[in-house]
């Protein structure tokens, strides 16, 4: 069966590069739509690629690839490559498919003179040098709305265990310790919750708070006229004078980076609860750390931190996460916001739509050329 689909993986390459040297080394597990490791030995002419190739670099779900054979494009599904192979390999392709295997700055995308597509498997974008992209005609997409339901899910759970010392009561009954009054809770019915980033995510959390009763404002700097049933819409000033919870849901920006800091939290009129489910880099984990020995902030929620990789943790970054978890009213997660079974296919599923549009307009834009080009000759 491997001898076949070697041979499969070939024949393919010589069709899709139409070139006489392909040197394809495979491992001996082949899984499903998947190569271990693939290296590839040619030289390509631009006037050979006429057809889009696709390396895929993250695992995804299969969903994604029944609608790339739907579309009769060619694709290298290679979720185990590691970053260096990704780098040799990537100039032979027109469009990578990334979840955060590999940072797309600007030395990754000059790399490769036919990448036309960046397909980032998530919400966030801040992998991707979106400004370099744009000088390189290098289109981006994303599918935030693929799991923004996911995320509003976890906002909730986190709200309603900070509000109901879950982990807390969970924690002293494994210590044998029954302590009722220690553990009353309030209920959220009676917060005002105030959501900063009405995107998709944003409007989530908006959705999933909306039969709990509670008054929900929301500012967002780049939208307006979103207001309704589900929530108020404010200004800045007038939520951070109202709110008895702040959840964050903003992209990583230069303008949101560390924009949670001392200044921001003394900004907030009340003592407040604070929730971060977007990204670790928009915080300064040790302003928050004060804040909540001072009794500033009420309690905190995070599915992110500022660095995420423990192996590269300093010894200020250890002692400041020691101390967080340390304490009864604070609950962190390992960034499983929106890493849900559902969320996996649906990311698969809509970026397949997404390509599937993105291939229809350059189809279009090809053909419109070709007729132009008929017409003046």
């Amino acid at each position: 069966m491997q001898e076949i689909i070697m041979k499969k993986m070939k024949e393919n390459a010589q069709r899709i590069f139409s070139v006489p040297k392909i040197k394809l080394d495979i491992g001996k597990n082949v899984k499903f739509a998947s190569l271990i490791s693939c290296t590839f030995d040619f030289e390509l002419s631009s006037l050979m690629r006429n057809r889009c190739n696709i390396l895929i670099v993250d695992r995804m779900h299969p969903a994604l690839m029944g609608i790339l054979d739907e579309l009769n494009v060619d694709y290298s599904y290679m979720p185990e490559i590691s970053k260096a192979e990704i780098q040799k390999i990537i100039s032979n392709f027109d469009a990578l498919i990334v979840r955060s295997k590999i940072e797309c700055n600007t030395v990754f995308l000059n790399q490769n003179k036919h990448l036309r597509l960046v397909a980032r498997a998530g919400s966030g974008m801040d992998n991707i040098d979106l400004e370099e992209a744009e000088r390189l005609n290098i289109d981006c997409i994303n599918c935030p709305e693929a799991n923004c339901d996911a995320v509003g899910e976890q906002t909730v759970g986190m709200l309603l265990t900070l509000a109901h010392n879950i982990v807390k009561g969970n924690n002293e009954i494994g210590q044998f310790v029954w302590d009722r009054e220690g553990n009353r809770g309030f209920e959220i019915g009676y917060q005002t919750i105030g959501i900063i980033g009405y995107g998709h995510t944003g409007s989530a959390v908006a959705r999933k708070l909306s039969g709990f009763g509670c008054k929900v404002l929301a500012y967002d700097k780049y939208k307006s006229g979103f207001g309704g049933k589900l929530v108020q819409e404010v200004t800045l000033n007038q939520l951070l004078e109202e709110a008895d919870v702040i959840s964050f849901h903003v992209p990583l920006t230069n303008e949101t980076r560390a924009w949670i800091n001392q200044d921001f939290i003394s900004s907030v009129h009340k003592s407040f609860g604070l929730l971060n489910l977007c990204r670790g880099e928009i915080m300064v984990t040790n302003d928050i750390l004060t804040a909540l020995e001072t009794g500033k902030i009420r309690f905190f929620g995070a599915d992110v931190l500022e660095n995420e990789n423990f192996d590269k943790l300093n010894d200020s970054q250890k002692n400041i996460l020691t101390r967080l978890i340390e304490r009864s009213n604070v609950v962190l997660t390992p960034h499983v916001g929106g890493w849900t079974a559902e969320s996996f296919e649906k990311i698969s599923v809509v970026l397949g739509k997404k390509i599937r549009n993105w291939l229809n307009k350059q189809d279009k834009v090809k053909n419109q050329r070709a007729t132009q080009k008929n017409f003046v000759g």
